[in-house]
């Protein structure tokens, strides 16, 4: 019996092991090849998983979100772009356009997009810019606009240059701003297009989508992603960047300096570790109460300006707290109207920043009547004195007149 009995429990032990193991390997991140990787959350900008995350490396043809990014910004898609001379002698992968050559805005992106063509990079940046030393400042500029450390661009396409890298971090930074506009998902998950005739080319060009992601005959195909981009020289080794959606989640995928070329693989199983063990959660509303100020009498309630939403593991019940960046400042000094901005917290979970978050006044607030209300409730008591003792003193003058009439009339019935 007893040896039945530590059967059955050598058996719940070795059950319990594996099932907490089993647990862990499921939140454990896939391991992936490329020196530099990110996991981001799209909608907060939250990191979720990071290798050399800000480390620099040369990103060979990922490059072009950026290049897509500022057409998309600054062009119409419909305008005409008229070919120079420098873009039909651009190296490496290209659609072979000529030289005073008209072709679309549009047709431009989805070479760059799809074909991944250096010639179409390099035609967009002078149409943008003049030259692609300039638009490789502007690049540049717009790249620290959004938030990036580690980049610096020279030229529109990736070719090799010792002085041309970035970060994962940033690539997914870069991605994150391009996805807010619906042409690049249109583009970009098109699994082939073709350039219609143009003046110079009497014949259609074929392009074809080299992101296997999104082309359904593909052994990588994945049906959440909503478009890449890969990047591969000699030099700079494989890249690729990435985003999917599920479930109203979007996530991005940048892979940096990988020499296994793993990279299709690999963001897919980022992207599903990803959606599998963390969620988009809402913190706050817009208008919502967060906390409150308070003065002697006076709490003012303190809103939120906007939705705040935050990425949690879908296991856990930690709650984010928020602190407050001038909670002890003379804010009642002015005065100020419902709506106003009072303040600014930092929300964090598990001593983590989750980002900024700022606070408007929940009422009107002037300062006069404040101390106006504070000085009268100070006040009403010696009021309270003063009516007492005036009715003290009317009953006594009272007594004392009603003591004469009494002496009057006592020498009123003498007399007589």
């Amino acid at each position: 019996m007893k040896k039945i009995c530590k059967f059955f429990l050598n058996v719940i032990i070795l059950l319990a092991l594996f099932l907490n193991n089993t647990v862990s390997a499921a939140v454990k991140p896939p391991e992936v090849s490329a020196d530099g990787a990110v996991l981001m959350d799209a909608s907060t900008g939250e990191v979720i998983y990071s290798k050399n995350m800000t480390s620099p490396y040369p990103p060979a043809s990922t490059t072009k979100i950026m290049t897509a990014l500022l057409t998309l910004e600054n062009c119409n898609l419909e305008d005409i772009v008229t070919i120079g001379a420098k873009p039909p002698l651009e190296d490496g992968s290209k659609i072979y356009i000529e030289e005073g050559e008209q072709l679309k805005v549009k047709d431009l992106l989805y070479a760059l997009l799809l074909a991944s063509a250096n010639d179409a990079a390099e035609a967009l940046a002078e149409h943008i810019s003049g030259t692609k030393e300039e638009f490789a400042n502007l690049m540049n500029k717009r790249a620290l606009e959004l938030g990036a450390t580690s980049t610096n661009f020279v030229n529109p396409n990736g070719l090799y240059d010792d002085k041309h890298k970035t970060s994962a971090k940033d690539l997914s930074l870069i991605m994150r701003e391009l996805i807010k506009h619906p042409e690049y998902t249109e583009i970009s998950t098109t699994s082939s297009y073709k350039i219609a005739p143009t003046n110079k080319m009497k014949k259609e060009r074929p392009l074809w989508n080299g992101n296997r992601l999104v082309q359904k005959s593909s052994q990588y195909y994945y049906k959440d992603c909503q478009g890449g981009k890969t990047g591969y020289t000699i030099q700079s080794d494989h890249s690729y960047v990435a985003t999917a959606e599920r479930n109203g989640q979007k996530l991005i995928v940048a892979l940096i300096h990988d020499k296994n070329k793993t990279y299709f693989k690999d963001a897919a199983n980022l992207f599903d570790y990803g959606f599998n063990n963390f969620e988009l959660a809402k913190l706050y509303s817009q208008g919502e109460l967060v906390t409150n100020y308070e003065k002697d009498n006076l709490s003012v309630p303190l809103l939120s300006e906007k939705d705040f939403y935050y990425v949690k593991e879908k296991n856990s019940s930690s709650i984010p707290a928020i602190n407050l960046h001038n909670e002890n400042t003379s804010i009642f000094d002015k005065s100020f109207k419902k709506g106003d901005i009072l303040s600014e917290g930092t929300v964090v979970l598990n001593d983590k920043s989750l980002g900024s978050l700022k606070l408007l006044a929940g009422q009107d607030y002037e300062p006069n009547k404040f101390l106006n209300a504070a000085t009268s409730e100070k006040k009403l008591p010696m009021i309270m004195y003063i009516a007492t003792f005036t009715f003290l003193l009317l009953i006594l003058l009272l007594i004392i007149k009603k003591i004469k009439q009494n002496k009057r009339k006592k020498r009123l019935r003498g007399r007589y």
